[in-house]
């Protein structure tokens, strides 16, 4: 193995279809007009020295390294910046060009550290290598005059050097060594889209600034890592490759954060990961990642991992760590003992967002052919499940319709219920790029979120009160409608006609117009009239929604609401516009594809259908039950009244997940066998007694599906920490249950998915090699996958426009509890925080924080930063205040990251009616002054504190 090195074209692509033929160092080369002197030389083989230049930003021309000649021009001028014509003779190198970059180098290394011996960046210096290209042998300048390299000069203070800034936890920035480039500059606007670094001063006093000369974790920037990854020097270095050294060689892999999916390089020196580097060929971030994916991974090999399995008989005593042998066996007794005394379907089990196609497919396998059952269930369920079933009625797929690049052309964008900034960051970047660019941008959601407003970008913002969403889109339509915006062309041509009368003479009524809605949505009618027009008559309009959507008792509704719009304005089927579910975490869509449903097999198909369930019988070899299982509501009810006492639980915590977390204790309790299958001992360890320790995905071998459909690998780059990847152990598990699962590889498991999964027919390890990746559905009919789905027509057929009727939920506010909270995430942070608090991302969010309006603060005494109470009819909790107007009077908002919060406490029973999605976003509360954490919050720390001990070796013997 060896590193993976990627070409650097200096400047970015051209997507101009007319080519442009020239010829650069005697040789004719053909490239697409608009494409820069640089990047065409670099197709002809021809690298031209440059500093300031790189392809993943616009040319800037500052360095003057890349000069050239061009026959019949006078002068030498920068190949970055000049594009290409028909007919130009282009000279890369003569003896005046020689002469020039040698004294542009000179200039350079004059007024930089020359100790690139015991540098970080010795062996990956672009300085370095371009010293070397241009033959520069010595330098005529020395440092008898003003420079930025030494603290003193002639034994005084050097005004002009500043100390290293090693703020942020994960790299530092050298001033001394910066030439002022602009890279990381430029790579921060143009790429991140944060503006958080700037030139400031001017000619020898300009150097590199975050901010208003503050230090990078005092800035605002966000840590993407995009200015570390432009830095041609040591400028700005990870503290990974300071403290290790240079990587060795590298594997291409996928992140396991969130649902965008971004592609990495693991660089590794043997066995140990050096850092992350974002893949320039991966089709979901383009060479782009975030604080997380890029430099969160340091919970692989945190204290707190749990490398050995262990059991115990009640879950008040301490756990005993046993051979994985003996664990397999312990569990598989307790589980075919529950059986035996209660019924096969008294167990049961949950798949994870968090692991592998495979390993979720393994497990759903394990509880239909070992268990006997259908009580599999899936985190997914909790937060996209209508995404599944509103777009599945409405045009026949579970799944969003478009892939990332298609936001390059999209013209008008409609976020709502999420924050792409703070959750799938990497998106919300490649849509910033595009708003820049004069896109439009409509955000509905009940917090001015960091969306709204960013730089050169100003968004329609409708903060409507949470609950309403069905209210607010109904509106939309009603807007379309009645001022003939409906794009009828399509409507005729790919919809039920008749099924779109009813629906526009449902929408049309009086009482859905924005100004008759307004009193329940409290969003202003003149700017959701000004929205519906945009969104119409902008040009290609995307719909991109999040969990604000779909955790609501109307999540269905709401989903389906959002199909008919789409279809109402034409606004599907071509790149640039569709329909998008953010998914959450990096397998939410990987879950439900594998048959995580209690009533679905994989690929979306109903237990009860005698053809599907023959395919497998057939090939798993064991008849199945046709009845659908327990959801884990159902599960949660049914271990309560006694009836289901077991459960098997992969890379799931759901007791901080799922809401009303004290039912989630009751029901944990009751059980006589819960097996937990994590990296740590999580909350819901704290009432299970089996902990079977789990493998990160830098461990194992797989594939993740993200929110474009995009199936890419998950490729192993170091030996489980634990012995055995996951799905290994649940081949054990199996196999200890009396189910044998033979398979040697990963590879044989997708090759079964593909035989079962009529979608991913046409997927193999091979294919995914070779193409990178694929998105479903891939099979004959379009054996290197779908990017965008339903050109053409739908996959039902016509679209479906159903009728939605606003329903208001049964949670209501009134004088006990007047406030609704709400939830989300924060970027620093990853769904419980059991990877991301396990990493220096603490120096960002160390706490859950309870946003609350001045008005609301002021009438019940809250100063910023005060210990305040949170009370619902479910429970309460305490936190601290942080005041804010990005939250509406009326509403309050906290994020869920930490377990000493446990903000699902708070939260209710009170589900989606079609998919029994949680209400998380909705929860009628009071907040008032408290002294610190609550009776519950201390009872809750004292029993978990008891239950993760570990018994001594010698005792446990």
């Amino acid at each position: 193995m060896s590193l993976i090195e990627e070409i650097d074209y200096g400047t970015p692509r051209s997507k101009s279809e007319t080519m442009v033929t020239l010829t650069i160092d005697g040789k004719e080369v053909t490239v697409p007009e608009g494409t820069s002197i640089m990047r065409a030389a670099m197709d002809a083989g021809h690298q031209i020295p440059k500093l300031c230049a790189t392809d993943m930003v616009d040319a800037f021309g500052s360095c003057r390294l890349c000069v050239v000649e061009i026959e019949g021009r006078a002068g030498t001028p920068a190949s970055c910046t000049t594009p290409v014509m028909n007919g130009l003779v282009v000279h890369t190198q003569s003896e005046r060009l020689k002469k020039l970059r040698k004294g542009v180098m000179e200039l350079y290394i004059s007024d930089h550290p020359l100790d690139c011996l015991t540098c970080g960046a010795n062996g990956d210096c672009e300085l370095q290598d371009m010293a070397g290209a241009v033959g520069l042998r010595d330098v005529r300048y020395g440092y008898e005059g003003e420079n930025h390299v030494f603290a003193k000069s002639h034994g005084e203070i050097n005004a002009a050097w500043m100390p290293k800034d090693e703020s942020n936890p994960y790299f530092t920035y050298d001033p001394s060594k910066c030439i002022v480039c602009s890279r990381c500059v430029r790579a921060c606007e143009e790429v991140q889209g944060t503006f958080a670094l700037t030139i400031s001063g001017r000619g020898f006093d300009s150097r590199v600034s975050p901010g208003m000369s503050e230090s990078f974790l005092g800035s605002e920037c966000v840590s993407c890592g995009a200015c570390v990854q432009a830095c041609p020097t040591a400028t700005l270095t990870e503290k990974s490759v300071i403290e290790i050294g240079q990587p060795e060689h590298s594997v291409v892999t996928t992140c396991a954060y969130c649902g965008v999916g971004c592609t990495f390089k693991a660089e590794m020196r043997g066995e140990e990961v050096v850092r992350m580097v974002p893949y320039k060929d991966g089709k979901a971030n383009r060479g782009h990642s975030c604080v997380k994916g890029r430099f969160a991974w340091g919970y692989t090999n945190h204290k707190e991992r749990i490398l050995n399995p262990m059991i115990r008989e009640r879950i008040e005593d301490p756990w005993r760590e046993v051979s994985w042998d003996e664990a397999f066996s312990f569990a598989a007794a307790k589980m075919r003992g529950i059986q035996k005394k209660y019924g096969r379907d008294a167990i049961g089990g949950i798949t994870s967002s968090r692991c592998t196609n495979e390993e979720t497919y393994l497990v759903q396998k394990l509880i239909r052919a070992g268990f006997g059952n259908n009580n599999v269930d899936t985190c997914a369920r909790v937060c996209h499940s209508p995404t599944g079933y509103g777009l599945s009625v409405t045009f026949g797929t579970s799944a969003g319709t478009q892939d990332f690049d298609s936001v390059e052309d999209t013209d008008v964008a409609m976020i709502i219920g999420a924050n792409p900034a703070s959750a799938h960051p990497v998106f919300a970047s490649r849509l910033k790029k595009r708003l820049r660019q004069g896109a439009k941008l409509i955000v509905i959601d009940p917090r001015r979120t960091e969306m709204v407003e960013s730089p050169h970008v100003k968004a329609l913002h409708l903060p409507l009160m949470p609950g309403t969403n069905v209210a607010v889109v109904t509106a939309l339509a009603h807007v379309i409608v009645t001022e003939g915006l409906v794009n009828e062309a399509f409507v005729r041509e790919r919809c039920d006609w008749s099924e779109f009368e009813e629906w526009a003479a449902f929408v049309a009524q009086p009482k859905h117009s924005p100004e008759a809605t307004a009193i329940l949505t409290g969003v202003d009618p003149k700017t959701l009239r000004e929205a519906a027009r945009v969104y119409a008559t902008g040009g290609n309009g995307a719909i991109y929604y999040g969990l604000g959507v779909t955790e609501h008792s109307q999540g269905s509704t709401t989903v389906i609401a959002i199909a008919n719009l789409a279809m109402a304005t034409g606004n599907i089927g071509r790149p640039g516009v569709g329909v998008n579910p953010l998914r959450g975490q990096n397998n939410v869509q990987g879950s439900c594809d594998m048959g995580s449903f209690p009533h679905e097999l994989p690929g979306y198909r109903h237990i009860s259908g005698d053809a599907v369930r023959d395919q497998f019988e057939a090939l798993w070899n064991v008849k199945l039950n046709p009845e659908p299982g327990l959801r884990i509501p159902n599960m949660f009810d049914a271990a309560i009244e006694g009836t289901f006492m077991g459960l098997y639980v992969q890379g799931e915590d759901i007791l901080q997940s799922d809401p009303n977390t004290k039912h989630v204790v009751a029901a944990l309790s009751a059980m006589e066998c819960v097996i937990v299958h994590d990296l740590f001992l999580n909350e819901t360890a704290n009432y299970a007694h089996v902990f079977l320790p789990g493998s990160s995905f830098l461990e194992k071998d797989g594939t993740f599906t993200n929110a474009e459909r995009r199936i890419q690998r998950v490729r192993k780059v170091m030996s489980p920490k634990n012995g055995m990847a996951d799905w290994e152990v649940t081949i054990a598990l199996a196999k200890a249950m009396g189910l044998e699962m033979n398979y040697s590889h990963p590879s044989e498991i997708m090759d079964e998915i593909a035989a079962l999964t009529p979608t991913f027919a046409g997927v193999s390890y091979a294919k995914l090699d070779e193409l990178g990746s694929v998105q479903w559905p891939c099979n004959e009919k379009a054996p290197e996958g779908t990017p965008v789905m339903h050109i053409g027509g739908f996959v039902r057929g016509k679209g479906k426009f159903v009728v939605t009727e606003y329903v208001a939920t049964d949670e209501r506010t009134g004088p006990r509890f007047p406030l609704l909270l709400t939830t989300g995430r924060i970027l620093s942070q990853y769904n419980v925080g059991a990877q991301t608090r396990r990493t220096e991302n603490v120096v960002w969010h160390a706490e859950d924080r309870l946003e609350i309006h001045p008005h609301d603060a002021e009438t019940r005494g809250v100063h910023d930063g005060d210990w305040v109470r949170l009370q619902s009819r479910a429970g309460e909790t305490t936190l601290r205040a942080e005041i804010t107007d990005r939250v509406s009077p009326g509403v309050v908002y906290t994020t869920f990251h930490h377990p000493d919060t446990q903000a699902n406490v708070i939260t209710t029973d009170y589900s989606d009616w079609a998919t029994n999605c949680p209400e998380y976003k909705v929860t009628a509360v009071q907040i008032s002054p408290s002294n610190g954490p609550s009776d519950w919050q201390k009872s809750y720390d004292e029993q978990a504190r008891h239950s993760r001990r570990i018994a001594p070796a010698e005792a446990a013997e």
